[in-house]
């Protein structure tokens, strides 16, 4: 069945990974038999635009399905990630000179991982966040949260409700958003004359060279360059004019943007970044191409890893349930029995299955019970946390394991 791109309508013609059929990467199930009958599967292919370069999933599935009041993702339960956030605040205070007469207001503000931060600094602050469950925990960190789903029509509300933005932050929402053209307009409406808005996306860039497939996932629907990101917002009354490179997800990009009418001038790191991307190819369609056709030798890196164990006798178990995880499981056709169950500090997932794979879940503490030989790190961008947290499995021989973008042992 032909695609067209969600943005701008071109035929889509270039594959750029097709990995099969898998279910929603967050939809953890209950340990019954009905629950694992009721599951469903949807083909998760990633394609690439021509004319604006917006990597893409070709199925949309409806966000509204997806971040429910049981919605599983809670930003707070990495400490990497708080201090990421804080730092950001710190920084943003500071360069923007926010203060008790600023508005900062995050989209996608999941738990109030993020403005909690400016509320210490009393910066008044709001949260547009549609899952509920994360919206109640928020307000509990007294960070004033609004449950909805961000776009032209919510900004019009607030705009008329007398809320308009010095600053907006959107954290790793970009991608989650199926009409990513009415979500960035939102920015354009809700924005004070010289406001910032900033956005963190992961850079497709670095899910190119670090064979980041498992990023895939149905929740996300766009990948993102610069290049597709400048092309988009521009068309919706947006301008680039700073951009940082950041570490987290397996490499980020920090991009700042001002209306189209904002003086603030253009930085070399802006041009940087876009040569960066001209240099790698993500203007050629056969760099996608050659992406495509990389991923089945990651799998069978990992393939081999788990037959060499269940061959030696050695357990293995995985940390964190993380999307990108399932993701790789499914991808990579892992069985139960395979890897004998995984853990996360996330107690939303504790006593649940992964999707798919219907692994089990436990707390963290079942490591020390169970003693595997080795521990899958499926979220792989947080490993130096999760190997510092848990070096004791070192007392019993045990090792860690990492799988992208090949098979390595710590």
């Amino acid at each position: 069945m032909p695609h067209n791109c969600r943005f701008c309508s071109t035929p889509l013609n270039t594959v750029v990974a097709d990995l099969g059929s898998t279910p929603w990467s967050n939809s953890f199930l209950e340990p019954t038999e009905e629950a694992i009958a009721r599951e469903r599967a949807f083909p998760l292919k990633a394609m690439v635009c021509s004319e604006c370069l917006l990597v893409q999933t070709t199925e949309t599935v409806p966000a509204d399905e997806i971040f429910t009041d049981g919605y599983a993702y809670l930003s707070s339960f990495s400490t990497s990630w708080l201090d990421h956030v804080r730092r950001y605040a710190d920084a943003m205070t500071e360069r923007f000179g926010l203060g008790s007469t600023s508005q900062v207001v995050e989209v996608a503000s999941n738990d109030g991982y993020l403005l909690q931060y400016f509320v210490a600094k009393d910066v008044p602050v709001l949260g547009i966040e549609p899952a509920a469950n994360a919206a109640r925990i928020a307000e509990g960190r007294n960070v004033p949260t609004e449950v909805a789903f961000f776009g032209k029509e919510t900004a019009t509300e607030l705009v008329a409700r007398g809320i308009r933005a010095d600053l907006t932050a959107a954290n790793n929402v970009l991608a989650h958003v199926p009409d990513i053209a009415d979500f960035v307009g939102g920015f354009a409406i809700l924005l004070k004359p010289e406001g910032v808005s900033t956005f963190e996306f992961p850079h497709l860039l670095r899910l190119i060279e670090g064979m980041q497939f498992d990023t895939i996932y149905h929740e996300h629907y766009s990948y993102l360059s610069l290049a597709a990101v400048e092309r988009i917002f521009k068309s919706c009354g947006l301008k680039v004019f700073d951009v940082e490179e950041l570490p987290t997800h397996g490499g980020s990009l920090r991009v700042f943007a001002q209306l189209e009418s904002g003086t603030r001038a253009a930085t070399e790191r802006l041009a940087a970044v876009r040569a960066s991307e001209t240099a790698a190819g993500l203007t050629r369609m056969e760099t996608y191409e050659a992406f495509d056709k990389r991923i089945a030798g990651v799998c069978q890196g990992f393939r081999a890893f788990l037959d060499r164990a269940k061959a030696e006798g050695k357990t293995v178990a995985a940390y964190g349930a993380a999307a990108k995880g399932n993701t790789f499981l499914n991808v990579c056709g892992v069985k139960p029995g395979e890897i004998a169950f995984a853990v996360d500090r996330n107690d939303l997932k504790q006593g649940k299955l992964l999707p798919g794979t219907h692994i089990p879940v436990h707390a963290p503490s079942h490591i020390k019970a169970a003693k595997p030989d080795y521990l899958v790190i499926l979220p792989w961008n947080i490993t130096d946390e999760i190997v510092a947290d848990n070096a004791y499995i070192r007392e019993w021989g045990g090792r860690f394991v990492v799988a992208i973008p090949e098979i390595r042992m710590i």
